[in-house]
């Protein structure tokens, strides 16, 4: 099979508020902290893990983010994974894998987003190394 697939779909509940900055060129960018649980048996006794997954929207999708989602909010993401790496204090080579949303979807309408959209979505944008704002 030839060709590659970065493709991410996720439903879980915001663990903090969104996280809204510019970038010097003025775009928007959300940081957002997703807990996604599982829940299976072992042994005739149910059980849960909790997967808590980083997050980044860009551009319109981080203003609408901003705008309707708060803390505790179900939401249904759908992305690509994206590797950031960079080093410390120290000089030691970091990584983390993270979520770059490009279409969202607003899984109720709990409080906060009595106008809000059932579904956002918008075209994906490369920006450059230098323009991350963290």
């Amino acid at each position: 099979m030839a060709g590659n697939l970065n493709r991410v779909f996720l439903m879980g509940n915001l663990t903090r508020d969104i996280e809204l900055k510019k970038t010097p060129s003025n775009m928007s960018v959300a940081n957002v902290g997703l807990a996604v649980n599982r829940q299976y048996r072992v042994n005739d006794e149910n059980r849960e893990e909790t997967t808590f997954v980083d997050c980044e929207a860009w551009g319109r999708t981080a203003e609408v983010m901003g705008q309707y989602l708060r803390k505790g909010r179900p939401v249904f993401i759908e992305g690509r994974l994206k590797l950031d790496q960079w080093q410390d204090r120290d000089g030691n080579n970091r990584s983390k894998l993270k979520v770059v949303i490009e279409n969202f979807q607003f899984v109720d309408s709990r409080s906060g987003g009595g106008d809000a959209p059932s579904q956002t979505s918008a075209a994906p944008q490369s920006v450059p190394e230098d323009e991350i704002p963290f």
